[in-house]
């Protein structure tokens, strides 16, 4: 008898994770939280430990042919940072498994690790271990981080209420338009070497892809003004995708208003420049590593006036209806067409 095939496309990232998680509940005490959220939560007396892993495969989710590697070393650290900042935590020590082929010279790892320094000095994070290995072609970086916070002051993706207001930090859809410029100038260098590439007005897109940064800062600014968020997320798949998995821990529905998303100014020209919609961008690009959060209203009073924190919808009781308003005043379902991996 033929065993039957699922293809891994038909589930999906977050379908097999579904499916995995399902098989495996948590057996010790001390795991508070296992799969599910940016990351698992541990028992450790007053406090909570913060354990969350990311990785980055050449090909996949970096080209060396434009990803200086000092800035992957950076940015390999800042997304594993963010998540710890997405569970209201401070990160601690990384450890980093690295498999690298022989078309990588010492003084290539070199700049790698000079990368892994400056955002380890950054975020104020010790790396403490790891592994490294041998790959047969690509480069492959694993960084798993350890974080901390008060027991208690952990932030969930499933806190989220009815009244609640939605909010985000930053500017959206600047890490995706830099993509297309990368992938653009990649493809007129292939197709004459002799051309210099095209970067000028384009340096915040293309640093926003190149260089993200966790916003740490954010959290620290909340915990100075006492607030606590409901829910918490980081922007890594996408605005639309990480309100719809608030939406689906937390029970809820939201609706949030297309003008009130936060786009720079010269990520929107580049946008149009490439015949995209910016909304669009900001709604699916990822990679922009922003702080997605609900308050309670009663927060609002605290931070209205913040410079970088900008106020985009609410959230309703209704589960099923996760809607945008159009700038003309429509409602549209929201689609999450974030970055698909399978």
């Amino acid at each position: 008898m033929e065993q039957k095939r699922t293809e891994i496309a038909q589930l999906g990232e977050f379908g097999l994770i579904d499916r995995i998680s399902s098989k495996f509940p948590l057996q010790q005490p001390s795991s508070l939280k296992g799969i599910g959220d940016d990351a698992a939560v541990i028992d450790a007396g007053e406090d909570v430990l913060l354990l969350s892993t990311d990785m980055l495969i050449e090909g996949i989710h970096f080209d060396l042919s434009y990803m200086p590697l000092q800035h992957l070393g950076y940015k390999a650290v800042a997304v594993n940072v963010s998540d710890i900042a997405a569970m209201n935590g401070k990160p601690e020590q990384i450890v980093i498994g690295l498999a690298i082929s022989n078309r990588f010279s010492v003084e290539a790892v070199d700049a790698l690790y000079a990368g892994i320094k400056a955002a380890c000095d950054n975020y104020k994070v010790d790396l403490v271990g790891g592994d490294t290995t041998a790959s047969p072609s690509g480069l492959v970086i694993s960084i798993s981080v350890l974080g901390r916070t008060k027991k208690g002051n952990e932030v969930y993706r499933s806190g989220a209420q009815d009244k609640d207001i939605i909010c985000v930090t930053g500017d959206l859809g600047g890490a995706y338009i830099g993509l297309q410029i990368l992938e653009r100038e990649k493809a007129v260098y292939l197709t004459n070497p002799e051309m210099q590439p095209e970067l000028d007005n384009h340096e915040y897109a293309v640093g926003r892809q190149l260089k993200p940064e966790a916003r740490m800062d954010i959290i620290y600014e909340l915990a100075d003004l006492n607030i606590k968020p409901t829910a918490m997320i980081d922007v890594s798949d996408g605005l639309a995708s990480e309100l719809f998995h608030i939406s689906k821990s937390s029970g809820v529905g939201v609706r949030i208003f297309e003008d009130k998303i936060p786009i720079d100014e010269n990520a929107y020209n580049t946008a149009v420049e490439f015949n995209l919609d910016p909304f669009t961008c900001a709604l699916n690009g990822g990679e922009d590593y922003e702080l997605l959060f609900t308050i309670k209203q009663s927060d609002f009073e605290k931070i209205k006036n913040h410079s970088d924190i900008h106020f985009i919808g609410y959230v309703h009781p209704d589960a099923k209806q996760n809607v945008m308003i159009t700038k003309g005043e429509n409602v549209v379902p929201l689609k999450a067409q974030g970055w698909e991996h399978f």
